[in-house]
């Protein structure tokens, strides 16, 4: 059973800080590239941040220099640390794969971030 659960979201003011995690199961993880996406209301949902299964990473430009995609494979788990947050990263939070290929269908839950003050 192929299970994609986030966690880590909040309410945070402006300027704070989150970090949120994936954990995976029922896949090999390590072979997987992944992505982080976010959708905010009334939006697509859109990638904001990618791994490969080497470790490079790549980011959307309104996130670069504030967000941080790592995972660790021994933890079948990815993380998404997130700094200096603004109200327009408000949004539904998601892991999967990138791109969503093998995986469409195990979209997970979210975690919701909403930044506030």
């Amino acid at each position: 059973q192929v299970q994609l659960v986030e966690s880590g979201g909040g309410l945070v003011q402006p300027g704070g800080s989150l970090r949120l995690s994936c954990a995976a199961s029922g896949i090999i993880f390590s072979i997987y590239a992944m992505g982080w996406y976010r959708q905010a209301p009334g939006k697509q949902r859109e990638l904001v941040a990618a791994i490969t299964s080497g470790g490079s990473t790549n980011y959307v430009d309104s996130v670069k220099g504030r967000f941080t995609i790592s995972r660790d494979n021994a933890k079948n788990t990815v993380y998404l640390q997130m700094n200096r947050l603004k109200p327009e990263d408000t949004a539904v939070y998601y892991c999967n794969e990138r791109p969503v290929v093998t995986l469409a269908k195990y979209w997970g839950q979210g975690t919701q971030v909403t930044v506030s003050s």
